[in-house]
This record gives structure tokens, sequence and C-alpha cells, in this order.
């Protein structure tokens, strides 16, 4: 039976760290009982053909899988209610494309995507592959809102972007000044994405809440940074602003208790009133 909502669309957005490892330690039951009509997943690190089947093609739900093509990295995955009217891997980069990190679907009135931004590390290749990642990814934010705008529809971004934009988003930001994740060069691009002149797009979460520490929606398995809330917001919802200006909740499913949790994310999701 579809659970799609014509009016009403809740888009849930969760870094899964392994889908293989979550559907193991409690993720399986929290498909069951959730009441969204999306769901973008990142860092599945694995094949279609390699997980469980009740993950793998669960049951009321259209699922598309991306996988990267270097085995047990990355990997998207969008899961909806609706069968799609499209669906599109990538973004039309040679060097990303198979990497993992990008697929989109058109619904009805909205195109909605799962992200897995690079993360980087100063001072490495990875670093290097994160800055031309998010070059290539914002030429490419622009032309689907145009796109979009032209045929009369919004755009959602959703996904772990690896960067936090600003000092709320994250605990403990003035030792992270120098770190991948809240370098300066990173948020000015993010805040690129972010203002009307240039992408045009819209933080969802932290537009319903300006002033709010957080909500963090990472927190590392060292030491004891869930039980203290040292976390970073790197999860967003992203939209052009017509969507976002629909948003009437957002909410961090932060597990209770440290051994509840089934990845070091915690779902983001959204509900927007149509």
């Amino acid at each position: 039976m579809c659970r799609y909502r014509a009016r009403v669309l809740t888009v849930t957005s969760v870094n899964v760290n392994g889908l293989r490892a979550a559907a193991k330690k409690g993720f399986v039951e929290w498909l069951a009982d959730t009441s969204a009509d999306v769901l973008c997943l990142q860092e599945v690190r694995a094949e279609a053909k390699q997980l469980p089947d009740e993950v793998r093609a669960p049951e009321g739900w259209h699922v598309t899988h991306a996988p990267a093509a270097a085995k047990g990295r990355a990997g998207v995955s969008l899961y909806t209610r609706r069968e799609p009217d499209a669906v599109r891997v990538g973004f039309g980069s040679a060097e990303f494309d198979t990497s993992g990190r990008y697929v989109e679907a058109d619904l009805p009135g909205v195109t909605v995507a799962s992200l897995y931004l690079p993360s980087g590390e100063v001072g490495t290749d990875r670093q290097e592959e994160k800055t031309r990642f998010m070059t290539e990814f914002l030429a490419h934010l622009k032309d689907l809102r145009e796109r979009a705008a032209a045929d009369g529809r919004e755009v959602l971004v959703c996904g772990d972007w690896n960067i936090a934009h600003q000092q709320a988003d994250l605990k403990n930001w003035r030792s992270n000044t120098k770190n991948s994740g809240f370098l300066p060069e990173e948020r000015d691009w993010l805040t690129q994405v972010l203002t009307p002149e240039a992408g045009g797009y819209v933080d969802v979460v932290r537009a319903l809440n300006p002033d709010t520490e957080g909500p963090y929606t990472w927190w590392s398995y060292r030491g004891r940074a869930f039980d203290n809330d040292s976390g970073w917001r790197i999860d967003y919802h992203v939209s052009t602003p017509g969507l976002a200006a629909k948003a009437v909740k957002a909410t961090v499913e932060r597990a209770a208790t440290h051994p509840e949790r089934w990845s070091d994310h915690a779902p983001v999701t959204v509900v927007y009133d149509l």
C-alpha cells in the first residue's frame, strides 16, 4: 500500500555509516516504524546485492542504490513511497559520477537528492578531492535550481555535507578552525550555496531554528562525545526557497542512549506542508 501523501511530504536523511552494520543494530526496526515519504541514505558502503532483502528492497518502497566503484566506500541510496518519475545517478561529473556520492529523483513538484560530500583531510589528497567536488557540485546546484524553476519544480538536496557552516553548528568550534569540515574556505563555499545571489538555496533546519546551538547530527564514537552532546551539525536539508517556506517541523532523531545508536549520525527529518 502506498503511504505517499499528496499534501504533506516527510523527508528523512541519514548517514548510516555502513548499511549492513546498521541493519544489524536497529536500522531495520527504525525503517519499519518511520512515517517518512522519502528517505535519503549516505555512506551505504555496499552494493545492492550485498544488502539483506529487508533493506535492499523493503516492501512499500521504491529504492535506488548508487554504490561507489571503489568497493566498501561511500554509496548513496534513495527510498521513496511513490515511484519516481525519473532517477539520475551522479551530476555529470567525469570524476565523481561513479563515486557513490549523489543520486536524485523526480517526484511530483519536487526533485529530491541524496548527497554524500567528501569528508576531506587537511594536507592530503582527500582535501583536494573535496575541493574539486565542491567546485563541480556548486555549478550543478545552480543549474538544477534553474532547470527546476523553468519546470515549476522545487529542489531538495539532503545528506551529509561534511561541513559545519556556523559556530552554532559544532560544540567545539574553536579547536576545529584548522580542521576539515570547519575550514574558512569550506564555510565560505556553503555560504555561496545559501546566498540568494549565488546558489540560491536555504538551510531548512537552520531557518526553522535560527537561534539554536546545533541541533547536532553527528557525534564521534570516541570518548563521551554523544553523552556530552559534543557534536557537529553536518547533515542538512538544503532546498529552494519555495519549498523551504513550506517546512513546518524539523527533528533530529537522536537515540536515547549510546547503545541504541545504529550510526554515528542521527536521522534528520523535516515535514513539508505542500
